[in-house]
């Protein structure tokens, strides 16, 4: 799906090491985009091996694909220590790597197993990448962690209970880290973004699409486009002094 809304980084990122989980589409793929534009080195990770590449082919030479499944341990252990190789340390980590799957389904009709494909990924992929990026943000005296949650967590919204609950506990988990990991300098925040139009969020119902755009103090569309600023943002110097923050991102769907 194109992107219809105009990039245009304000923030200087020149020499910055990140690497974004999930990139190889939709709002991770727009990330890396901007951040290149804005002088940075991106190392992108999927499970999407073959999308990846080719989306990272297009960035040129600061960008580079790494497999990494955020189901598993081992896995997020050996891609964040290549990532830091590839890289030459890291300054940044962008956890965006998510899955849904409990969309449209109440929660009496949710399976156990869906919940906990959902908060394996989501949660605690989340916590372990973290985890294994410390010592390469520690080191880099500048390190940024955004944490990508989602408004459905600020409002509540229905039929999708495994990843609302999913978001609203990256959303604590980004008070907790900001608080150990202050002492050392790496801020921690999280972006929640509205409902997006992403190749992911085509099996979300138009009605849905409809009352989320009718909500909006902005009458538009939300577009990939629309988060990089805030993700720019949190990944620069500017941002020295905030952390434990959660940014909603939605055209004011909520306002938080």
């Amino acid at each position: 799906m194109k992107d219809a809304h105009v990039s245009s980084p304000e923030f200087n990122l020149t020499g910055r090491k990140v690497l974004i989980t999930g990139a190889a589409r939709g709002l991770g793929a727009s990330f890396a985009k901007a951040l290149i534009e804005a002088g940075a080195s991106v190392v992108v990770s999927d499970i999407l091996i073959d999308e990846g590449q080719a989306m990272v082919k297009s960035l040129g030479p600061r960008a580079h694909f790494m497999e990494m499944n955020n189901a598993e341990p081992l896995s997020i252990e050996r891609g964040v220590k290549e990532a830091a190789s590839w890289l030459g340390g890291l300054d940044g980590l962008v956890n965006n790597a998510a899955i849904t799957n409990s969309g449209g389904v109440s929660h009496d009709q949710l399976s156990i197993d869906t919940w906990d494909r959902v908060m394996q990924v989501n949660v605690r992929g989340t916590w372990l990448t973290t985890l294994a990026a410390r010592p390469f943000l520690i080191e880099s005296q500048r390190g940024r962690v955004v944490n990508m949650a989602s408004d459905t967590a600020l409002w509540g919204a229905p039929q999708l209970l495994a990843y609302v609950a999913s978001k609203g506990a990256v959303m604590s988990m980004t008070k907790s880290l900001a608080r150990e990991l202050g002492e050392h300098g790496v801020t921690v925040n999280a972006i929640a973004p509205g409902l997006t139009l992403v190749k992911a969020t085509e099996y979300v119902p138009q009605q849905r699409h409809d009352f989320y755009q009718q909500g909006r103090a902005i009458k538009s569309p939300q577009m990939p486009s629309d988060v990089n600023g805030a993700v720019l943002f949190l990944l620069s110097a500017s941002s020295a002094y905030i952390t434990g923050q959660v940014l909603a991102v939605n055209g004011g769907f909520v306002m938080h």
